[in-house]
């Protein structure tokens, strides 16, 4: 079996996983070497994913893949939380993130860039609106995007986390 076909089927297993534990597919690849590959899962859910939510698709998709048994060596299952700076890997991932830092590379060049860092403004029709730190405003086709991911703010993060602080001692001090 090819390994399109290989990452297909995974892909549908994972997905199907998933909705039966109540959370969403993120991303299902199959990566590695031929003679060992490595299936990797990413779940989430409004919160989080907990390292039980993880552990119960991985039995599940295991058992599964086990009965199914279409991966013609051994292979090493991972099943995990997209992380932080989650990968973009789908249409509505640039809708639902509107307005987050993120990165993305391009299959080929737009406005000259392949590489591009800023924000996501939003999406329209099949084309990614992304405001780039130093190009500007560039329509991006969805079908062009090779790579892209969130990416954290930590200046933006620390600054914020001092505010809660100050906001934090004033009400503590009011109060006391």
């Amino acid at each position: 079996m090819d390994q399109g076909s290989v990452a297909e089927r995974i892909l549908h297993l994972a997905e199907q996983a998933a909705i039966d534990h109540g959370l969403e597919l993120v991303h299902a690849e199959v990566a590695g070497p031929e003679g060992h590959p490595i299936v990797r899962v990413f779940i989430d859910k409004p919160g989080g994913v907990t390292h039980e939510d993880c552990s119960g698709v991985s039995r599940h998709l295991d058992t599964v893949l086990d009965v199914e048994d279409f991966i013609h060596s051994a292979y090493t299952l991972e099943v995990s939380s997209p992380g932080i700076e989650r990968g973009l890997y789908k249409l509505a991932d640039y809708e639902r993130f509107t307005g987050s830092p993120a990165k993305l590379k391009t299959r080929a060049a737009i406005k000259g860039q392949r590489n591009f860092r800023g924000r996501i403004v939003g999406v329209t029709g099949d084309s990614v609106i992304f405001e780039d730190k130093t190009s500007g405003r560039a329509t991006i086709p969805f079908a062009q995007i090779a790579k892209a991911n969130l990416e954290i703010d930590v200046e933006e993060e620390f600054r914020a986390a001092r505010e809660r602080e100050a906001t934090d001692r004033h009400l503590i001090k009011r109060n006391s």
